[in-house]
């Protein structure tokens, strides 16, 4: 099967409030020789606000934030689109890219209105990530990589320092392409190095063979990293899934507990075993391709263990049920913001064929088409596409209502829910950025003035046609 190895460069670190700024692939065929290769730019969106942060590590400078030759993101996400298109069957692969690029993906192709927001799991298409790679190899084989460490000393397994102890010497870090030429080098290595642990973990990029390797019983080992410690391996068995969803399951930790001591116990306890600390059940999402190996040996108690959890369908049941209760949302609390509400439910077939003339259609046609939809969501989007391509289409009412909207997002307070970049968070960035000596005055001054800049045209920006 083939490859695309992708990576964005972003204004941030929120794949609800922050937009791509750069998106590069290389299409490879199965042994990673290019096929093909692409490098998109595009230029701010008028209701954002780049971090200062990001922009001296990715090095976007203003200017190209305004470039009228760079893309708009409207029509980034359609070439994007229609790339998993084109180069479909293919496994998407990158560095931390489930995490992080696949949701800034799949908010660009809903804040703009693509039909399909799960572009890069359908078409024959699914995905990986070389970071649980990487994971697994430190736990299963740790000769088989140079292991870096970072300033403060402690194992590093960002890309930017993985690569270059790892013999990639060419490494652009923090431009799209540069990362993704070292992503496709790492890979190489462990594939060559490793074949029997690729093939393993590649295998579990499809989410129908995650699902038969859990169901089968047998004790398996998952290897995965929280917070900033090191990879660790727990050995366990599949335990039920969450009601109704299958790409939620649970996995029982074989060493750290008895099953048959839970069989009968209230659901508090089971809750408790997989939401404290340690956990006994972890969550496994087998459309994420999970780091899940094959164990050679287990030992006579881990079967015994195993054995039980499989004659318990009921148990399984209650386990699933206490999974999902983890994230029960409160239904008292306010609305979330349209951003938040990518995974509310599936567009209707009308909308969906609707969103497909949206994207070959005139503003005026598009603006008549926004009118039609039956989906709340998309109508707000809708909207606010009209304001930042075509504004004549919009009333003064319209127009005031989006420089208001504007106005109130920029100048937000430095609250928890405040999750976007505001005026004031800026300025505190640009503040903390010019206490580091490595950071350069004069291009804190021009990011400075932009942002400054940006944000008093609010909804009088000059217009980026789309």
């Amino acid at each position: 099967m083939n490859f695309v190895f992708y990576d964005l460069e972003t204004t941030g670190i929120s794949p609800e409030f922050d937009q791509p700024l750069q998106f590069a692939a290389i299409w490879t065929d199965e042994n990673f020789v290019e096929k093909d290769r692409v490098n998109l730019r595009c230029r701010l969106t008028p209701h954002i606000l780049p971090s200062p942060h990001a922009l001296m590590v990715t090095g976007v400078t203003p200017g190209q934030l305004t470039d009228p030759t760079y893309l708009s993101l409207f029509e980034f996400s359609q070439q994007v689109g229609a790339l998993t298109e084109q180069w479909a069957p293919a496994i998407w692969v990158g560095y931390n890219t489930i995490r992080f690029d696949e949701e800034v993906l799949r908010q660009t192709f809903y804040q703009n209105l693509q039909p399909n927001v799960y572009a890069t799991q359908f078409n024959g298409n699914t995905r990986f990530d070389i970071l649980p790679a990487v994971y697994a190899a430190y736990a299963r084989q740790p000769d088989l990589l140079t292991w870096p460490r970072d300033d403060t000393g402690r194992q590093s397994f960002k890309l930017d320092r993985l690569a270059p102890a790892n013999g990639f010497k060419a490494h652009n870090a923090h431009d799209a392409l540069g990362d993704v030429e070292a992503t496709i080098h790492i890979a190489r290595l462990i594939v060559t190095r490793d074949p029997t642990l690729w093939f393993e973990l590649i295998d579990n990029a499809h989410k129908a063979r995650v699902q038969a390797k859990l169901e089968s019983f047998r004790p398996l080992e998952l290897v995965t990293r929280y917070g900033g410690g090191e990879p660790r391996s727990y050995l366990g068995c599949f335990c039920g899934y969450t009601p109704g969803n299958n790409a939620q399951a649970a996995f029982f930790d074989l060493d750290a507990a008895d099953p048959a001591d839970l069989l009968e116990a209230s659901d508090e306890a089971i809750f408790a075993a997989a939401d404290a600390t340690p956990k006994v059940i972890r969550g496994v999402s087998t459309n994420k391709a999970p780091a899940l190996l094959d164990v050679v040996a287990p030992s006579a108690e881990q079967l015994r263990r195993a054995a039980v959890i499989e004659g318990a369908p009921a148990f399984r049941s209650r386990v699933g049920a206490a999974m999902a209760a983890r994230f029960v949302e409160d239904p008292d609390a306010p609305p979330k913001p349209v951003e938040r509400q990518i995974y509310g439910e599936f567009y209707s077939y009308a909308d969906k064929q609707l969103l497909q003339e949206f994207q070959r259609a005139t503003w005026p046609r598009r603006q008549e088409i926004v009118a039609s939809l039956s989906d709340p969501r998309l109508r707000q989007l809708g909207r606010r596409m009209i304001a930042f391509y075509s504004p004549e289409l919009l009333s003064s009412e319209e127009t005031a209502l989006f420089n208001q909207y504007l106005g109130k997002k920029w100048s937000a307070p430095g609250l928890p829910e405040t999750e976007w970049m505001t005026v004031a968070k800026a300025g505190a960035a640009l503040e903390e950025l010019r206490t580091e000596t490595v950071a350069d005055p004069e291009t804190l001054d021009t990011i400075e003035s932009f942002i400054a800049s940006w944000a008093r045209g609010r909804g009088d920006i000059a217009r980026q046609s789309g």
